[in-house]
């Protein structure tokens, strides 16, 4: 008898489990994230599975792994653990005409590349990677204190070759699957960064036509508030630091600086004019 009413109840959660929406809407937010157009736009399609093996209890051993304290004959394992949590979102465009060539590209071990998820133009959303697992997409990347980027964050190719806008129906499903990561790892509102804000040096993606606007509008990124024209920045105020406690890396000031315009000025020039220092001063005091 108590094996039928098991049965029956693994039945009922596996047809439960397989009707559950795994991106749902968001849904009693002040700016509902757009639901249309309607699917395909925003299914996601699981293009590799990762099964994670269970880890067992540490045993006995004469032999001392390199990053492991020694072994004795009272070693003993725990229960209490859990994986890494992303901390980041990073956002990338693929520079590449065709999902086919990403995915073509991610295939190969020669291009050490990979990300979490792909999104092609038309919304279909392709999680390649366990969300638990470390991709390989921001390369030599820094952002505040944080030097090791691909170890604390999510990430996610837009199909997009770089010169074009972002189709409306990708961005309503990059939008989507950004609601169901910040919720269920509880991902700050500042940490939904591109790949140039980490790499100003090397990377220029996303382009100049991401919406990071649009997206703030939904909590995703910071963006400057409405500057009145009575504004006037101090004149101790430092571009350069105000940068670096944003998140960019200074090093090279103006690569910091043309990545800080493309995020949030669609610009690539080197110098910061009087209203670019307004709107780095509004977001400098949004950051501190």
């Amino acid at each position: 008898m108590i094996k039928k009413v098991l049965l029956i109840l693994l039945l009922a959660a596996i047809v439960w489990g397989c009707g559950h929406k795994q991106y749902p809407a968001a849904t009693g937010a002040t700016n509902p994230i757009p639901t249309t157009p309607t699917p395909p736009f925003g299914i996601v399609h699981d293009t590799f599975f990762v099964k994670l093996p269970p880890v067992p209890l540490v045993p006995p051993a004469t032999t001392n792994p390199i990053d492991s304290l020694l072994y004795d004959a009272h070693t003993a394992g725990t229960p209490n653990f859990n994986l890494r949590k992303p901390n980041f979102v990073i956002i990338h465009h693929t520079a590449q005409d065709s999902c086919g060539q990403t995915f073509y590209t991610f295939s190969i071990t020669r291009t050490q590349v990979s990300a979490h998820y792909v999104i092609c133009r038309d919304g279909t959303i392709h999680h390649l990677l366990n969300n638990y697992l470390r991709a390989w997409h921001a390369g030599n990347s820094k952002w505040g204190n944080v030097t090791d980027i691909n170890s604390s964050s999510i990430g996610i190719e837009l199909d997009n070759n770089g010169r074009e806008p972002f189709p409306t129906q990708q961005v309503y499903a990059l939008l989507n699957l950004l609601d169901t990561l910040k919720k269920t790892y509880n991902i700050p509102t500042t940490n939904f960064i591109g790949h140039a804000d980490v790499a100003p040096t090397r990377k220029d993606d996303p382009s100049v036509f991401f919406p990071w606007k649009l997206l703030s509008t939904y909590g995703f990124g910071l963006w400057y508030d409405p500057i009145p024209q009575s504004l006037v920045v101090p004149e101790y105020f430092n571009s350069l630091e105000a940068l670096r406690l944003i998140g960019y890396d200074t090093k090279d000031s103006v690569k910091a600086v043309i990545a800080f315009k493309r995020h949030f000025m669609q610009d690539t020039s080197r110098t910061m004019s009087e209203s670019d220092k307004r709107i780095l001063y509004t977001l400098y005091k949004k950051y501190i």
